[in-house]
């Protein structure tokens, strides 16, 4: 018998994988979670039906997320993961030596819990004496920090879910703006905002967000094939340094997919991006 799972990335747009073994099904407190084995791209994490992340293609994401900004801010100390709790995005951050302290702020402890179980190559990281698991809803603790209740951080990276449920907020401009009082001087802010194909009222309103928040705002691209659209967006948002110009190191630690070269060159938008966000 075939078992396979499928994704209804958009009511017009569907993406199916041949499922080997279902390693965990279950309802968190939050979501409904699964952790299967696929065929093509290895153990997949699938939240609410739609795919998080996989063994294969999650480098051109987690590795695109983190080390963009990583590598812009001169010294990178003390940082923070909003979502991510499969424990990609606090794995690659600790590929650069600057890092103190790496904040991970996952309200489902659940997804931390089946990445440690299931998603070793992912979840790594999380054991590391600089790295301190949080469950909460990232912008209360977000909020917290900018009130000064909790130490201001040098990079922000939120690697959050799509804008559904609890993750809706992480997309506004008031969380942009509570992320900005959050920050140290020199301060990046980094969001996921969605593929261009297929969320384009999102990923203008998103940019937008952030360049009325931040003195420099881009948009840069990576491709990650179980993504809708494949092509995937992210927002950075800076209070000094600008990513053409990285003014840190590029991480100490193997990477499938981020380069140096690739850091700069996924600026360039192809015209349609560029017409998304004004350019």
């Amino acid at each position: 018998m075939d078992l396979w799972f499928t994704e209804e990335q958009t009511p017009l747009l569907t993406i199916g994988l041949k499922v080997r073994k279902v390693l965990e099904y279950r309802q968190t407190g939050y979501q409904e979670l699964a952790v299967l084995e696929t065929e093509q791209y290895g153990r997949m994490l699938v939240l609410d039906g739609c795919i998080q992340t996989t063994e294969v293609d999650e480098p051109s994401y987690h590795e695109m997320l983190v080390h963009v900004p990583m590598a812009t801010h001169p010294n990178p100390r003390r940082v923070a993961v909003v979502g991510g709790g499969d424990g990609g995005s606090i794995r690659e951050m600790l590929k650069h030596p600057s890092v103190e302290e790496a904040v991970l702020i996952e309200i489902d402890a659940g997804v931390v819990e089946a990445a440690k179980r299931w998603l070793p190559s992912l979840s790594s990281g999380l054991e590391d004496k600089r790295v301190q698991i949080v469950h909460t809803d990232g912008k209360e603790y977000m909020a917290k920090v900018a009130q000064g209740e909790l130490p201001p951080f040098d990079v922000v990276v939120v690697d959050s879910t799509d804008p559904v449920k609890a993750a809706t907020g992480l997309f506004s401009e008031a969380f942009y703006q509570t992320v900005r009082q959050a920050l140290n001087p020199d301060g990046i802010l980094v969001a996921q905002t969605e593929s261009p194909w297929v969320n384009q009222d999102l990923v203008t309103g998103t940019y937008q967000a952030m360049a009325r928040t931040f003195p420099l705002a881009r948009l840069y691209l990576s491709v990650v094939p179980t993504y809708p659209g494949g092509l995937w967006c992210f927002a950075l948002g800076s209070l000094g340094p600008d990513p053409l110009e990285p003014q840190g190191k590029p991480p100490q630690g193997p990477c499938k997919y981020y380069t140096p070269e690739l850091h700069k060159a996924a600026f360039v938008l192809p015209a349609f991006v560029q017409e998304l966000i004004g350019g």
